[in-house]
């Protein structure tokens, strides 16, 4: 059975259980991370030397970064509709994923753990507003996209690319800030709310 290490409040260890929901996975999880047992520990080092989760173990195949982790369990075990092998619609649900990972992410880390988090380090006013700003500036590069699309991010069907992206739609909703409005953005949500996997590990009451 797929052993995933990372507590269940960790946006990128939902990514993997909601892959999980998705594909059908069956799996035991074991709390690691902030609050439960300390990631610099020997054990979980051996396992990830950056000490982040989430990790799993696949039999003797452990394997670490969430994003990485997702498309794993979509190669070995998802339906290829989600994650196509054919290059450009597989570099297509890729682009988002990344997109998520390396510009929607950064763009708000600084408001959520001001926000939400309420962390001392992350109360400067002015690096709030422009955090806010910014995340504003990504989710309205989204809202463009699924106004095209109608539907999921990288097309009328759901692939993998929408399991990051749905997670940072709920956080951005979760944030208590001015939301611009963003219709698709909306529409998109409620789209995803339709999925149990999505209402288990990502519209679940977490920010």
């Amino acid at each position: 059975m797929l052993r995933i290490l990372g507590r269940a409040s960790s946006i990128n260890v939902r990514k993997v259980l909601w892959a999980c929901a998705e594909f059908n996975i069956p799996f035991e999880r074991e709390d690691w991370g902030s609050g439960f047992r300390p990631t610099d520990a020997a054990e979980f080092l051996a396992l990830n030397p950056n000490a982040m989760v989430p990790v799993i173990q696949d039999g003797d195949f452990t394997l670490w970064e969430s994003n990485s982790i997702i498309r794993y369990l979509a190669n070995r075990y998802g339906a290829p509709a989600l994650y196509p092998a054919e290059a450009q619609a597989r570099a297509r649900v890729d682009q988002w994923i990344d997109w998520q990972a390396s510009d929607l992410n950064r763009a708000w880390s600084y408001p959520f753990m001001s926000l939400v988090r309420q962390s001392p380090a992350h109360q400067d006013a002015n690096a709030l507003a422009a955090g806010c700003a910014e995340w504003a500036r990504y989710m309205s590069i989204l809202e463009q996209q699924l106004a095209v699309t109608g539907a999921y991010v990288a097309g009328e069907h759901f692939t993998l690319a929408d399991i990051p992206i749905g997670l940072s739609v709920q956080r951005w909703f979760a944030t208590p800030l001015n939301h611009p409005g963003l219709p698709a953005v909306s529409a998109y949500y409620e789209l995803l709310s339709q999925r149990p996997g999505y209402l288990a590990h990502g519209r679940n009451g977490l920010p």
